[in-house]
């Protein structure tokens, strides 16, 4: 079975991973534009960008869709880094559901990319599970990247829901093309459907979902762990900064933690 043979890769074989490419280009890509705000860079701290790009295996020639890419924090590394030789999609939030928050968040980027020239290349296209899931041509793209949504997904649209998520990116990806997922991890022996609403998605989950929907799994990177982060906050993961959802006087106690533990994973859309 399918399923069961991931797990068995996962738990038996799976080792941290290094990054596969030299990380000199993301780097020099990451540190000297100028589209990025200090404040974006402050957060390469808790987000290793270099590192996460490198592990995904991210080259100035790919096309490239980053999913839900929110404000565009990774929006103003990822579109200078392919503008000349690669490709870069921004599948957001559609125009046509009925949410203010996914209103004001989309006009804000759409904003962004009249700011810089260094966006002129970039597509725009829509995202949601079940409903918009065409974010790119099919078999066209050579990345596929998600930073932090999935729990989203699972959240509001349940298992069906990411997986239909996942679907959609095996889809629009090449033949040996990389799907990149980094989340909030559960710890593995917490409740998951308990946890539902903390933001935090258990490693196994994801990997499980991926697997469904026909990926196999590549390798796991602990670029982006904190084991100082317990998953176990008043306010879910928001408790945490950057968001620091606490009562007064506790700041200092969650700024000590820091950002979230996360999940970096790599799949593959096999060859056919």
């Amino acid at each position: 079975m399918k399923i069961a043979s991931g797990f068995k890769l996962m738990l038996g074989q799976l080792t941290l991973a290094t990054c596969l490419l030299s990380c000199s280009t993301i780097a020099q890509d990451t540190k000297q534009q100028s589209l990025r705000s200090e404040a974006h860079q402050q957060r390469d701290t808790y987000r290793h960008p270099t590192q996460t790009l490198s592990f995904f295996e991210v080259e100035p020639t790919h096309s490239v869709v980053e999913i839900w890419p929110g404000g565009g924090w990774y929006t103003e590394i990822l579109a200078p880094m392919l503008h000349n030789k690669g490709q870069y999609y921004a599948a957001h939030f559609p125009t046509d559901i009925d949410n203010q928050y996914f209103k004001k968040s989309l006009k804000k980027f759409q904003q962004k990319l009249q700011s810089s020239e260094l966006y002129n290349q970039v597509i725009l296209t829509e995202f949601n599970p079940n409903t918009h899931m065409q974010i790119a041509p099919e078999n066209s793209v050579d990345r596929v990247l998600t930073f932090r949504n999935l729990h989203n997904w699972y959240m509001y649209n349940g298992e069906s829901g990411a997986i239909a998520a996942f679907k959609s990116f095996y889809k629009a990806l090449k033949p040996g093309g990389i799907l990149g997922v980094v989340d909030h991890r559960l710890p593995e022996h917490l409740d998951q459907a308990a946890e539902k609403h903390t933001g935090y998605i258990k490693s196994s989950l994801a990997i499980s979902w991926a697997l469904q929907a026909g990926f196999e799994l590549v390798a796991a990177s602990e670029i982006n762990a904190n084991p100082d982060d317990t998953a176990q906050h008043p306010n879910g993961v928001w408790t945490l900064p950057p968001t620091l959802r606490i009562d007064a006087g506790q700041k200092d106690k969650y700024l000590n933690i820091g950002e979230s533990d996360r999940f970096t994973l790599k799949f593959r859309k096999p060859n056919q």
